[in-house]
């Protein structure tokens, strides 16, 4: 409950935030001009060179101010990154029952249900493309029956979306056989999230089920899943339990380690805490398309783990990571004093601080930092 109001709050607040445009982009598939909801970070016009991921909503009239609220709650805690966002309204005569018409014969789209999806992919993602700086990892959601239906691009040999957020889908024609085929076959990293409910509608709840087991014995290394049965919601309620969950799911390699991960991921580990921090960062890269510089919170975890294991070697992959990283700051000379100083070379250790004391401060690094540490060393 305390996620929900936390999250609501953040709803009603979220113009403060970022952009909200609404505008139209013709479509000659479906003869018409159809409404979308644009969402910019509030960073965008900041950034002139920074790309954004890319999160199309269908059932965009009541999914995009949850959905905005909650990536401007995670990214005021730095948990989750910024996000344009793209709502598809579909709440005008009978919108979504006929943009995701299914043939029931062949349990693929309909001939409306096949405009409607060219209008996706050949209309409202080249828009994006054209007109906002949009980087390769591309999301969709929906709730019930926008929900299965986005799962057709799973279909396609190469998807043209990374992540999927499924909220109580209304599931084709043998989905729940296809879509883990689908999902075992594809190679490249894929996102998908799902969820339903004690409260859900009954016929919708065993097939979502029979899906969450299909899935799960695929197996698939690059296969990131998640799957929640909230207890206490309902088929409405439980798109306000999902929406941060699959978010942070998604998301987990960008958010900054925090104490649970460092307890039951870093501190446990033998060894190869550098090759951690390495990791978690190649996958914010190559599967998020995203590229930032390494927290410095980060390195102080992962050399907390170090100290606390006494593995003061790793502290030399450690510093080439930092000079790496921040070339002008004294963190990697600071962490050589360390390993040295823990490793009883006293006069290697004391060179490492003067060389850090000459650099820029960073951190809770300091000057005065590197003195006490100069002069600690000089008096024993």
């Amino acid at each position: 409950m305390k996620k929900i109001i936390l999250l609501l709050a953040f709803v009603c607040s979220a113009g403060m935030h970022a952009q909200k445009i609404v505008t139209q982009v013709s479509s000659p598939r479906l003869k018409e001009n159809r409404e979308i909801t644009i969402g910019l970070p509030a960073s965008y016009d900041k950034n002139p060179d920074k790309k954004y991921p890319l999160l199309v909503l269908l059932d965009g009239d009541y999914l995009f101010d949850p959905f905005q609220g909650a990536l401007n709650y995670g990214n005021y805690w730095e948990d989750l990154p910024e996000v344009i966002i793209v709502g598809i309204s579909q709440n005008k005569n009978n919108e979504r029952e006929i943009d995701c018409a299914i043939d029931e014969a062949t349990g693929l789209p309909a001939e409306s249900g096949e405009k409607f999806f060219e209008f996706i992919s050949l209309g409202v993602i080249p828009y994006m493309q054209q007109k906002y700086r949009i980087s390769p990892f591309k999301m969709i959601a929906g709730h019930d029956t926008t929900a299965g239906f986005m799962n057709f691009y799973l279909y396609k040999e190469d998807p043209l979306f990374t992540g999927y957020i499924s909220l109580s889908p209304g599931l084709a024609q043998d989905m729940e056989t296809h879509i883990p085929e689908r999902l075992a076959a594809i190679t490249k990293p894929i996102f998908y999230y799902q969820s339903t409910a004690d409260g859900d509608v009954r016929k919708m709840q065993q097939r979502i089920r029979d899906l969450d087991k299909g899935i799960k014995a695929a197996k698939k290394e690059s296969l990131n899943y998640g799957f929640d049965d909230f207890k206490g919601a309902t088929h409405y309620s439980l798109v306000l339990h999902s929406i941060p969950n699959a978010l942070y799911q998604f998301f987990a390699a960008y958010q900054p380690i925090s104490m649970n991960e460092f307890n039951e991921k870093i501190a446990i580990l033998p060894s190869g805490y550098v090759d951690y921090l390495a990791n978690k960062y190649d996958v914010m890269e190559k599967a998020l398309s995203m590229k930032i510089p390494i927290r410095i919170n980060d390195f102080k975890a992962i050399e907390a783990a170090i100290l606390k294991n006494k593995a003061y070697q790793e502290f030399d992959k450690l510093s080439d990571m930092a000079r790496k990283s921040y070339p002008k700051s004294m963190l990697a000379d600071y962490q050589l004093g360390m390993m040295y100083e823990k490793m009883g070379e006293n006069k290697k250790a004391l060179k490492a601080y003067q060389v850090a004391y000459q650099k820029e401060e960073i951190g809770d690094l300091t000057k005065d930092l590197m003195l006490d540490k100069i002069d600690q060393l000089k008096n024993q």
